[in-house]
């Protein structure tokens, strides 16, 4: 069961943020656009984790570089303590982010080979404090000991040391600029089960340790389940489902959350190709098509859903963007065929 979310001023706020990728034809002729974010708002408040969970090309990992400035927005606003952070000089905008860090997927990726980790870890001391060489090490070994690593590792390469060691390494580059709001970008992806369970608790224990928000992107809806406070459901650029986690997952309002909670495999429960019924692929983010964008592979789909886009609606504490939120239930499981 997820924690009690914290009670406090948002951190973060973020408001009708819309990103749109051109199509290039020949010649770099312009051939349309992909609205990879659509109008995208949420509150974060501090200490809280917001999960954003979606298939793959729905936006989750679009908005955390958004959030960064690694993504530049379209339009809409991105509020820290309610700073705007667009639109600053650089010099601004580079100390409003400081307070923001991205942990990325593939953290092996984002550490120089060439270099030891130490160095690795002692880069962002150089570029942005005044410490001085023995201050920066004694700082590097105080974090590598936060994320239960040994001070030896410094003096070790990134292919010396395992996935789940090179997940606390990138944690640890992040923690040396002590920040407020840290985006956690698939974290637990490609690890053992067993590796997983001691990552998720290393990032509750600096959490706490550390005074720590996270904006938590995943595909595993159990993980996010455990380790979530809140929950945003994105499909095709869009929030289509936001709110608290367990109300989230216990019932679920719109049909494409009802339909990814479908897909969990459950222990001495039917197997799940008898409870998922989501069929067909998204529609191309190019060309969406009138109304809903989830019309195509909604089983609930009616007339006005192809003629009207749903505003968000207000309901059980959570926002909903379908038509019929709360009229709706999840297919009847398919009857059970023998192998």
């Amino acid at each position: 069961m997820s924690a009690t979310s914290p009670q406090t001023e948002p951190i973060l706020s973020v408001r009708d943020l819309t990103v749109r990728f051109p199509i290039r034809g020949p010649f770099g002729r312009n051939e349309g656009e992909i609205k990879a974010l659509d109008e995208v708002a949420f509150d974060l408040r501090a200490g809280e984790i917001l999960g954003l969970v979606g298939e793959s090309g729905c936006g989750k990992s679009t908005l955390g570089k958004t959030l960064m400035g690694i993504q530049h927005p379209d339009s809409g606003s991105i509020l820290l303590e309610g700073r705007e952070i667009a639109g600053r000089s650089p010099r601004e905008a580079r100390a409003l982010r400081r307070r923001l860090q991205y942990a990325y997927q593939d953290p092996g990726a984002s550490l120089d080979p060439r270099w030891k980790i130490g160095s690795s870890l002692e880069e962002p001391l150089i570029i942005h404090t005044a410490l001085n060489r023995r201050q920066r090490r004694e700082k590097v070994a105080e974090i590598l000991s936060s994320v239960g690593l040994p001070a030896g590792h410094a003096n070790l390469f990134p292919h010396e040391i395992s996935g789940g060691q090179q997940r606390r390494v990138g944690l640890a580059r992040i923690l040396m600029l002590n920040p407020e709001i840290v985006i956690l970008d698939e974290p637990t992806a490609g690890l053992d089960v067993s590796v997983q369970a001691t990552v998720l608790r290393l990032f509750r224990d600096l959490r706490d340790t550390f005074d720590l928000t996270y904006i938590f992107i995943s595909h595993d809806l159990s993980v996010v389940r455990l380790m979530c406070h809140r929950i945003a459901v994105m499909y095709l650029g869009r929030i289509v489902e936001a709110g608290p986690a367990d109300a989230i997952m216990d019932t679920p309002r719109h049909p494409y959350t009802q339909s990814l909670l479908a897909a969990i495999p459950k222990v001495n429960g039917p197997r799940v190709t008898e409870t998922f019924w989501l069929e067909g692929e998204p529609p191309d983010a190019a060309r969406l098509p009138p109304g809903c964008r989830f019309q195509s592979r909604c089983p609930h789909v009616r007339p006005i859903c192809r003629q009207e886009d749903p505003a968000d609606r207000v309901m059980d504490g959570r926002t909903v963007a379908c038509h019929f939120a709360g009229e709706i239930a999840p297919p009847a499981a398919r009857e059970r065929t023998n192998a």
